[in-house]
């Protein structure tokens, strides 16, 4: 694909307000509509992509200013991978995993350290990916004195090839201590695989990942001094954050399909001819299902941005968190998840409706909306969230912080 920066991206001042970035994603978006269907089909490698992410500024949202970052906020990051996610619904989800994996080691690490990463992240623009797939418990990290080595495989790893750096995590030989650190992706000891070969979500680069004695110091495990682990409630953010990453793309998802949904029904869609409208546009059906779809979407769309608002307060005061606070907030994400999951999966099929029969050739790739959704809101079950929801209405019930909750 040709990803080329435009001329002005180097030439004017970088974007200052929210709304600035906001934009600035959607030149990107732009750039990667171009040609979303090909290069799904195509599933190579997104080197040209993340250089885009990069190009535009993006990458470093969340970094300090006074290290060449943008210093946004987390409701604006939402807001720039749903604008990402319309064009191509992977590069979307690379974004917004990239934002979580950099926020990590606010998350969970010392102060010292996440203040090193940070300003090292966004002064080499570095691009995170993450092996820390909670399903595969099949990473043991071996204390030896001064450093520690990581050793096993995890079998999802998005970012891989295309990341700069990658969070690794496993279990502490001989405890049920879980230990996080941040690696070059290019380390000694790290393959991976190559094999992600789904339906949807193409160019996440999510395979596999070997893990083969990936040496690091001590003084990178994030969050240990001493080699003692120090709690804190605001560790246990990390599962609603990207929670919200997931609704944020979805919806993005959805909104592309809409869009593009649109354009085709006006430009090429061709009214029934038992209907007795000249133009597809002037269809009650077509009308009414577009109706239909646009205010479920823009519902899903003002909840998302609420809950993310609330969210900011706790990123905000991470050392007042508490473990109330933090379990009503799971509850709200998950109750967007829930509403972003039904209205992304009815939009992405409902638009073959409204565009007719012709749409479902192969060169439009339309299918690739609902087939990135499905894929992704596999993740976990969103039955669970549902009763983390009905349980807290009926019992004031909290969610225990696990690593889907």
């Amino acid at each position: 694909m040709s990803t080329a920066a435009p001329a002005d991206w180097k030439t004017a001042p970088a974007p200052l307000t929210a709304q600035d970035w906001i934009a600035r994603a959607a030149e990107v978006a732009a750039v990667l509509a171009t040609d979303a269907a090909a290069r799904d089909k195509a599933a190579a490698t997104p080197y040209a992509e993340v250089q885009l992410l990069k190009d535009s500024g993006l990458v470093t949202l969340l970094g300090p200013v006074e290290h060449g970052g943008a210093g946004q906020d987390w409701p604006t990051a939402y807001r720039v991978v749903r604008e990402v996610a319309k064009a191509d619904g992977s590069i979307g989800q690379l974004l917004g995993y990239h934002y979580l994996w950099n926020w990590a080691a606010r998350l969970v690490a010392t102060r010292e350290q996440w203040e090193h990463v940070e300003a090292e992240a966004a002064r080499n623009q570095w691009f995170f990916g993450g092996a820390v797939n909670p399903r595969d418990e099949d990473v043991t990290v071996k204390d030896e004195g001064d450093t520690l080595t990581f050793t096993g495989r995890k079998s999802f790893s998005t970012g891989g090839k295309v990341s700069d750096v990658t969070v690794l995590e496993g279990v502490l030989e001989g405890t049920d201590d879980h230990v996080f650190a941040i690696v070059p992706s290019d380390s000694e000891g790290l393959t991976f695989h190559d094999d992600w070969d789904n339906i949807g979500q193409r160019l996440t680069e999510s395979g596999g990942v070997t893990i083969d004695a990936v040496r690091v110091p001590w003084s990178a495990a994030a969050g240990y001094v001493d080699k003692q682990f120090q709690p804190r409630v605001y560790n246990t953010l990390n599962v609603p954050t990207i929670q919200l990453v997931f609704v944020n793309f979805y919806l993005g998802i959805a909104a592309g399909a809409l869009e593009t949904a649109a354009t085709y029904t006006r430009t090429k869609s061709r009214a029934w001819l038992h209907g007795g409208q000249e133009h597809a546009v002037d269809e009650p059906y077509v009308i009414d299902t577009y109706g239909d779809l646009t205010a479920k979407l823009w519902a899903a769309e003002a909840l998302a941005d609420a809950v993310a608002a609330e969210g900011q307060k706790l990123h905000d005061a991470p050392d007042a968190v508490t473990e109330q606070a933090r379990g009503e907030f799971e509850v709200r994400v998950a109750a967007v998840k829930a509403r972003a999951t039904d209205v992304a999966l009815e939009v992405t099929n409902r638009i073959f409706e409204v565009t007719g029969a012709r749409s479902t050739a192969s060169a439009y790739g339309f299918d690739r909306f609902w087939r990135n959704v499905r894929t992704h809101t596999l993740h976990d079950p969103v039955a669970y969230k549902r009763r983390e929801i009905g349980r807290h209405v009926l019992t004031g019930e909290l969610p225990q912080p696990t690593w889907y909750s």
